[in-house]
């Protein structure tokens, strides 16, 4: 599991790093209010749709990882191509979406030169999509067949990429070369855009092509796989993927909702947000990872026909996930001050950002064993109960609670957060309830 897990680990946090440097590099042009704000949102709307959308193409762990458990290599290889397919369609999905996207958006309560860079920004961010999607189908189909090194090594080569093209794009450059002057003018937060598109063309490409080369040395077959589209194998892959892209985009949207509304409360508030955000998601990258991993490593036993290694694969990501976040909440609780002003030296905003950080180390446990136990599901087929219970933790009981307890009995930041830990508790014993159910029903045959 660990061998699997870790550089998909090094994958998400290079991923999540990719943003990080977006923000600094537009923190340095001029009016960083305006710009940092442009990308966050931007990158806030694109994100909570576009991954929702994209998490459809998660459905392709199951069939791969259980196809390659099977010694079934030209399913694994006609899936891939079927998620080829899926990704295009899902792409002009969301590409429409982001195009039309500006009729709303200038409704929005928000600054004018903010709403105009935002637009601007994902407008450009948008040729970015099919790049991006193809990335996660390769990587799908990499990480099933237990090739996982080559995914680290993109996402960490794209941040190098991205960060390159931020530098040449976003500040505008003059040389003089043998008499000649080359000049680059500044793009601003659109010149940001455009170097992230780029960097997911360059992963698209470093993964198809890592595809390509591991098919000739391992001969799968892929080369010579049937190339006829299968209009019921492309439903079959909608219908279990649907609710694993409900699951992220329920999750997605329930942290913007609540930045929307921390965002009410002043400035203060929501800087010590964003820091104690910050730090919850990047410790999340870890049991975030060995979800995939756990995806592939039951997917694989139950192929095999293996329930007993279904159940070790899914107990021991559980355990690792859980395992982690249960250490890094002990961290957190007993040093959040020094972790606060790791980000800032304001006496203000650390102590907004304090009491979030004591409240995000008591949901860290809960929080990595619904993303681990969400994985193991999705190695056995199962997606739709893991959607019931994460709209029912997150939307019917941690939503109103963090309304009541923020406003009706004036918390603010600190009620709203609580009620985010009650949501996650509820999902992960709700997963915890699906997961022990499916293992009591047997996981060992094939169930898509």
């Amino acid at each position: 599991m660990l061998r699997l897990a870790l550089p998909l680990v090094m994958a998400e946090l290079g991923w999540m790093f990719m943003g990080v440097v977006d923000t600094i590099m537009v923190g340095h042009l001029p009016q960083p209010a305006v710009t940092i704000s442009a990308v966050a949102l931007g990158q806030v709307l694109y994100n909570t749709i576009g991954f929702g959308i994209g998490g459809v193409l998660l459905g392709l762990d199951t069939y791969i990882s259980q196809a390659h458990g099977a010694g079934e290599w030209e399913a694994a290889n006609r899936w891939l191509l079927h998620g080829v397919v899926l990704s295009v369609m899902l792409s002009a999905i969301l590409m429409g979406i982001v195009w039309v996207g500006p009729i709303a958006m200038v409704r929005l309560p928000a600054d004018r030169e903010v709403l105009e860079q935002a637009i601007a920004f994902l407008n450009t961010l948008n040729w970015g999509t099919v790049p991006l999607f193809l990335y996660l189908v390769f990587r799908r189909y990499l990480q099933a067949f237990n090739h996982v090194r080559p995914i680290a090594a993109a996402v960490v080569s794209a941040n190098l990429v991205n960060a390159g093209l931020d530098w040449l794009l976003l500040f505008g450059h003059r040389w003089e070369i043998g008499g000649h002057v080359l000049a680059i003018k500044s793009y601003g937060v659109v010149g940001s855009a455009v170097s992230t598109a780029l960097a997911r063309l360059y992963l698209a490409v470093f993964v198809g092509v890592a595809v390509w080369w591991l098919d000739r040395r391992h001969k799968y077959g892929l080369a010579g796989a049937e190339r006829t589209l299968d209009w019921d194998r492309l439903m079959r892959l909608v219908k279990l993927g649907a609710p694993i892209g409900g699951q992220i985009f329920v999750e997605i949207s329930i942290f913007a909702a609540v930045t929307a509304l921390i965002g009410t409360l002043g400035p203060v508030p929501l800087a010590g947000h964003e820091i104690a955000l910050n730090c919850v998601a990047f410790t999340f990258m870890v049991p975030f990872a060995i979800s995939a991993a756990a995806t592939v490593r039951v997917g694989q036993a139950v192929g095999r026909g293996s329930p007993m290694d279904a159940r070790a694969s899914g107990w021991t990501a559980i355990s690792l996930g859980a395992g982690f976040m249960l250490c890094m909440a002990v961290l957190i609780v007993t040093i959040p001050t020094t972790i606060a002003r790791w980000f800032t030296h304001d006496v203000g905003v650390v102590g907004a950002a304090v009491p979030l950080l004591i409240v995000g180390a008591a949901f860290q446990f809960f929080d990595g064993v619904q993303v681990t136990a969400t994985g193991a599901l999705r190695g056995v087929g199962i997606t739709k109960p893991g959607l019931a219970a994460q709209v029912m933790g997150y939307w019917v009981i941690g939503f109103p609670v963090g309304l009541w307890l923020g406003f009706a009995k004036k918390w603010g930041a600190t009620g709203l957060w609580t009620g985010l830990a009650c949501g996650l508790m509820a999902a992960a014993v709700g997963l915890m309830l699906v997961w022990v159910r499916a293992l009591r029903r047997g996981v060992g045959a094939r169930t898509v």
